[in-house]
């Protein structure tokens, strides 16, 4: 059985959305239900385009059965003419978000439109530009944006087979089918993929050689592999006896034969860009870059800070915590050179180094689940409404590991039956001395975002679809602070150490990503200042500048981000005294759903039943 987007058409068409709800539902007289109404079926509707335009996410969230069975055999649509109905879509869903009065609108529907109409806006701003990647409105990969279709860290080749192998399940022979449909759309998708690069290569849209590189090698070495051992092919392998031994050979024969065919058309394009790709590594290159760059930072941060702004305020931010180290530091008997310096002389200390062999490597699993298994225990003391925190660390795949960040998270199923993933990237043990360990686990894992996003699930479907890298970021740093705050650094000065080394790391995003893209900073010039001023080792340095590189803007969501949670947290507490509680304050925060930056604290007074001042 195949199943493609042409046989296979569910619900309704943009169009039909911006038709969803009657023209009169929002006119003087209207009552407030009914004009509620309207808007839950508009958002319904809309949340249904957004899973058909980007399929995968309803097998991320375990929700492609029933009606939407038939999103299981899709994938999103990478060709030119798939991006330009992606984006002609996100205009009709905002024109009819701009149509609906929110005045009519009950409080938390009025929520739901507010977060709904500044996506959309932002992501048919992101579309104009006509190049690159804008994932505004996919789930997976809303927290970030590219200019470049593809890169060592972005596209089919990156994302695909691992969601091929994670989270397509099997439980009948029908997935098998789907999956195999899935197999025929990956290929599908590398060359539209490909179609892309080349209208890029004449736009003068290049990704810096540096990072071609990269991504040729990456290219090269998956191809190279034997097809037998790739991993979507070894996925539904694993899957029998659910789908039957046959399949796997069917999986064999279509990776041997459409796949391989197009990866090498893909390898071919990226070479041609090779040939002429400059060093030249900031935003600010490309065609009408400062307003791109522009863009990107607003959508990364959800304010309207101006590059020069965030660069200063991170050097401000960086300066308070270093004062802060320094004191630490200090009673360590580290007490010459700089911050940094006395930083890069503890993370080569030996004693607190792992072995860089597959046994060590194991060490710092077992290390980081321990951590897990102690904070999971804590939080009671930070929230009154719990979440189970269901969650899995994993290895990065070591395929894709020397392009991928060096630690991340990946939602788990709504229905609980696939756990959260953390992943940590373990290409070489000397970037995670043991003092950086735990405040990593607290970002990705609890309470940061994998704990963070079970709250998502009970937001209603559409917002639950949105994602706010500020938000999310800023969130996980204020997780890294709550673990402090929850004494899980008592009697360990050298791990409260790393835990503020790792906060100083995203002060330091803030200067050099407004560097890279806007005050035209050379890769080496940013990786210099970056490891020197923070003493992170050069290795990790290296991929977190290259990753800002292809991801404009993304950087500077965490710090930006948790400092607002952080006044609004101070301000609220000022202003309630004694009555203050962290527990509500915390759940407030998280329950509400994400959000953007400049929305956070009218939503957050709302839940804890205060009124903004007008």
């Amino acid at each position: 059985m195949r199943i493609d987007r042409r046989t296979f058409m569910m619900g309704l068409s943009a169009a039909a959305v911006m038709q969803a709800v009657p023209a009169n539902a929002f006119v003087a007289g209207a009552t407030k239900s009914a004009a509620d109404a309207a808007a839950e079926k508009l958002f319904a509707a809309s949340a249904e385009a957004l899973l058909r335009a980007y399929p995968e996410n309803a097998s991320d969230m375990g929700i492609d059965t029933g009606a939407r069975r038939g999103l299981k055999a899709l994938l999103t649509d990478r060709t030119p003419a798939g991006v330009a109905k992606l984006a002609a879509d996100a205009g009709a869903r905002l024109a009819a978000f701009r149509k609906v009065d929110e005045a009519q609108l009950s409080p938390n529907l009025r929520r739901d439109l507010e977060v709904s109409i500044r996506t959309h806006e932002l992501a048919v701003e992101g579309f104009a530009f006509g190049y690159g990647d804008t994932a505004n409105l996919n789930r997976s990969y809303g927290y970030r944006n590219s200019p470049y279709t593809m890169s060592h860290n972005t596209g089919a080749f990156v994302e695909i087979p691992d969601f091929l192998a994670n989270k397509h399940p099997f439980e009948n022979v029908e997935d098998g089918d789907m999956y195999l449909s899935r197999m025929e759309a990956y290929a599908t998708a590398l060359d539209g993929e490909t179609e892309r690069l080349k209208a890029e290569y004449d736009k003068g849209v290049i990704l810096p050689d540096f990072l071609l590189d990269k991504a040729i090698a990456q290219v090269t070495a998956g191809r190279s592999k034997p097809v037998a051992d790739w991993e979507i092919v070894s996925a539904i392998r694993a899957a029998a006896p659910t789908v039957p031994a046959a399949y796997a050979e069917r999986a064999r024969a279509i990776a041997a034969g459409s796949i391989s065919a197009a990866l090498d058309r893909q390898l071919a394009e990226l070479k041609r860009h090779r040939a002429i790709a400059k060093p030249d590594a900031g935003a600010w290159k490309l065609p009408d870059g400062d307003a791109y760059y522009g863009w990107a930072l607003r959508t990364a941060t959800t304010t309207n800070l101006t590059p020069n702004e965030v660069h200063e305020r991170g050097k401000e931010e960086l300066k308070l915590l270093q004062d802060r180290m320094d004191g630490l530091l200090r009673k360590q008997g580290l007490t010459e050179g700089t911050v940094g310096a006395r930083m890069t002389a503890l993370g080569k200390d030996p004693q607190y180094l792992y072995p860089n062999t597959d046994a060590g490597r194991q060490q710092i699993l077992d290390y980081v689940n321990d951590r897990i298994n102690d904070i999971r225990a804590r939080m009671p003391q930070a929230f009154a409404t719990l979440v189970p925190g269901n969650l899995v660390v994993k290895r990065v795949p070591p395929a894709i590991e020397n392009g991928a960040p060096d630690g991340y998270a990946s939602a788990g199923s709504v229905d609980g039956t696939r756990p959260g993933a953390y992943y940590i990237n373990l290409r070489d043990t000397s970037i995670w001395p043991r003092h950086s360990l735990p405040t990593l686990s607290y970002h990705e894992g609890i309470p940061g975002h994998v704990w963070q996003g079970e709250y998502v699930f009970d937001v209603p479907l559409l917002r639950s679809l949105y994602a706010f890298n500020a938000y999310t970021e800023g969130w996980a740093l204020y997780a890294e602070q709550l673990a402090d705050e929850l004494g899980v650094y008592e009697g360990d000065p050298v791990g409260q150490l790393g835990y503020l080394q790792s906060i100083s790391f995203r002060a330091c995003r803030l200067v050099v990503d407004t560097g890279l893209h806007a005050k035209r900073w050379t890769r080496e010039q940013a990786v210099e200042w970056f490891a020197r001023t923070n003493g992170s080792p050069e290795e990790q340095v290296r991929g977190e500048v290259d990753r800002y590189c292809a991801w404009p803007g993304q950087a500077c969501g965490y710090k930006l981000g948790h400092s607002e949670i952080n006044r609004i947290r101070r301000e609220m507490q000022a202003a309630a005294g004694a009555g203050f509680d962290l527990k509500r304050f915390n759940d407030a925060v998280v329950t509400g759903g994400e959000v953007p930056l400049d929305l956070l604290e009218t939503f957050v007074a709302e839940a804890l039943g205060r009124k903004m001042p007008a």
